[in-house]
């Protein structure tokens, strides 16, 4: 939020002074996103920004107000735009393409520790798009006949009690997976990682869409 607070400021966009930001959250249940986006379709929102899931729903809910996204996965595969060069409709946003670059990102693990035996692959399973990122990954994986191990976290609590055991579960890097909670926790991840000594990769960047 302090990210999309200092981007409206620099265009001029001042929350209290020249522009009203509403605020919602379905609070990781994604059955409660159609209610959130349709009260505020009737508020007459302008603009309404949001991840995958939120995007989705929003694009279900109004052809005519203007919807931008923020992805970890395809957003053709997805079904917000149409193509990457010409998204169309109502719908734009930044994709980070993050679940198609598992398989890569495992890669670039074992060049990193070609001795590792067994790498760990640390997911949020309520994400939507998680259990595709981690298909890919272990196809890959199952490639190269390389081990991993697959981690539940779903709180910062978890991600604490998971490191403390990685050393016992015999892994020899770990592979950070996509999602909203796992990229709140991204500061946490990466502390636990330099404090345990253990190489991680994590999730990067594409540029983003053309406008509608």
């Amino acid at each position: 939020m302090t990210a999309f607070h200092r981007g409206m400021k620099e265009t001029g966009y001042i929350e209290g002074q020249n522009v009203a930001i509403e605020y919602r959250s379905a609070e990781g249940q994604s059955d409660r996103l159609p209610l959130l986006v349709a009260d505020l379709v009737r508020r007459q929102v302008a603009l309404i920004v949001g991840n995958t899931p939120s995007a989705v729903a929003a694009k279900a809910a109004t052809t005519t107000v203007p919807v931008v996204f923020v992805t970890g996965s395809d957003p053709v595969r997805d079904g917000l735009v149409t193509s990457l060069n010409r998204p169309g409709g109502n719908v734009t946003g930044v994709s980070f393409i993050s679940v198609e670059l598992g398989a890569k990102q495992l890669a670039f693990l074992r060049e990193l520790r070609p001795r590792a035996a067994r790498i760990a692959v640390l997911i949020d399973p309520n994400w939507p798009v998680t259990e595709r990122f981690v298909s890919g990954v272990r196809d890959a994986a199952l490639a190269v006949g390389q081990q991993i191990e697959v981690l539940h976290v779903s709180t910062g609590r978890e991600i604490e009690t998971t490191f403390t055991t990685l050393g016992q579960r015999g892994a020899g890097a770990l592979q950070v997976g996509v999602g909203a909670f796992m990229n709140s926790e991204r500061e946490r991840i990466v502390a636990l990682a330099a404090r345990h000594g253990i190489p991680a990769i994590y999730t990067c960047a594409k540029p983003s869409l053309p406008a509608a």
